[in-house]
């Protein structure tokens, strides 16, 4: 097989936590008495970390509430953050299928990496990934490619033989940034537009389609 390892971004590709995202920056929003959105509106603010989920939210003659503001969702979206999320239909299937078949699997993404890892360990268990990264203080940010070039150190295997999924165009562009294969997935919280724009060489309707990809 060509390709050995597979990167999945988390939120909006693995998992559909927009509801608990949304309702918490909401309840956030709400204690400054400031505007909110709604669930489908913050489809478009997600995807570069909660520090610019939170910057999009608050107006802009509030930013000077940004740090508050940061800590406070901080501490709601740990109380909540698993209201709402689940895995989207057909990805425990498609890691089974995976993970059956030989395949090194690991996550990078922009959430903050202690919140990631319990959400993975509470639907996932240890038996899928073999490795979690996330965001942390001192390391960039997707679409910059260190993190995954990190994943693939970890494994021993070239970006060549990586293939790395995501649902936004920050998943796009770091595929593209590290050399890996850019695969689109529909279910999440972007359109196949975005991901076409941005390096996307195949897009995904259903999870299982990714198999005969990767097995080429």
């Amino acid at each position: 097989m060509r390709y050995q390892g597979i990167i999945f971004d988390l939120d909006g590709t693995l998992i559909n936590s927009i509801t608990d995202l949304g309702n918490s920056v909401n309840t956030m929003l709400e204690e400054y008495n400031l505007p909110t959105f709604t669930i489908e509106e913050y489809k478009l603010k997600v995807g570069n970390g909660i520090a610019k989920l939170v910057m999009r939210a608050l107006p802009k003659d509030k930013q000077d509430l940004f740090a508050p503001a940061l800590a406070r969702f901080k501490e709601i979206y740990e109380e909540h953050n698993l209201d709402n999320t689940r895995p989207y239909d057909g990805i425990m299937d498609l890691l089974d299928s995976l993970k059956a078949a030989g395949f090194k699997l690991g996550i990078c993404t922009n959430k903050h990496e202690e919140a990631a890892k319990e959400i993975v360990k509470h639907f996932f268990g240890e038996d899928y990934f073999d490795i979690v990264v996330g965001d942390k203080k001192g390391s960039p940010r997707k679409p910059d490619p260190t993190k995954v070039w990190e994943i693939a150190k970890h494994w021993g295997l070239t970006p060549g033989e990586i293939a790395y999924l995501g649902d936004s165009d920050v998943d796009m562009q770091t595929a593209v940034n590290a050399n890996m294969l850019p695969v689109g997935v529909l279910w999440g919280f972007r359109g196949k537009e975005e991901l076409w724009a941005n390096g996307a060489k195949y897009l995904l309707s259903k999870p299982g389609d990714l198999l005969k990809i990767v097995e080429g």
